[in-house]
């Protein structure tokens, strides 16, 4: 489940990604009474079976039952934020338009590895990588996204109104093009063309680990036009210290 919001004096709208339908909304009905069955099991980033009817407008869940529900995350408030970023990006990028069993895999995927690592770095970007290649926004980073040509190990820039790495010619030239380290080109790379265990492997430095960060947040921000709620709740949780990834 990605998210709800109260609906009427008892009910919930539940905005839900579904491994047969893709993302869809659906009507918990009376799930907010004391006594409801249901509640337990249709919590945001919970994973669960669900059996619905079709109503007039929405769709009507009528059972629940909790597949997995990454409790282990759930103890740890950084934890709890990355998973809440996870979900915002998917909801963010996608429409009610049909299945994605791709997209379905990698987010659940994703919240499994969340729920047994206290470093999610590495899963947190790889998801970022895959979910750009699965939406048609894969970032070009091999050749200069202006002019073609290969890219030299040398730092370079990102533009993300062009969708990639600029050489330095083609950089200088671009003044929206922000600086790109070669470590951090480097590992972009490796997530992009490897595998997650293959990927699992990389250990970038702290501050090549923020640069990383910060050019895939620029580039995800252009995209969606506006920013995400999560990385600002991220931020305030590392500063004040809390979770086991500090």
């Amino acid at each position: 489940m990605l998210r709800h919001n109260d609906w009427g004096e008892a009910d919930r709208l539940l905005g839900l990604y579904t491994r047969e339908m893709g993302k869809l909304r659906a009507i918990a009905k009376g799930v907010r009474k004391p006594r409801s069955r249901k509640a337990g099991h249709l919590e945001p980033f919970t994973r669960v079976s669900l059996l619905l009817a079709k109503g007039r407008d929405l769709w009507i869940v009528t059972q629940a039952e909790t597949v997995n529900a990454y409790l282990n995350l759930r103890q740890d408030l950084l934890q709890v934020g990355y998973a809440s970023y996870v979900v915002e990006l998917l909801d963010r990028f996608t429409y009610e338009e049909g299945e994605n069993p791709a997209l379905y895999r990698l987010l659940a995927d994703t919240l499994t590895r969340l729920d047994s690592q206290t470093g999610p770095g590495i899963s947190i970007h790889f998801y970022e990588i895959r979910l750009l290649d699965l939406l048609g926004f894969r970032p070009q980073l091999f050749t200069c996204a202006a002019c073609q040509e290969e890219i030299q190990p040398r730092d370079q820039y990102f533009s993300a109104g062009l969708g990639g790495v600029l050489c330095q010619r083609c950089g200088a030239a671009t003044p929206s093009a922000i600086p790109v380290s070669m470590a951090a080109l480097k590992y972009l790379r490796h997530f992009q063309r490897s595998s997650y265990n293959e990927a699992a492997r990389a250990r970038p430095t702290p501050e090549v680990e923020r640069e990383i960060e910060r050019l895939l947040q620029y580039y995800l921000t252009y995209l969606l036009e506006r920013g995400l709620n999560s990385p600002e709740f991220l931020r305030r949780v590392r500063q004040n210290g809390a979770g086991t990834g500090e």
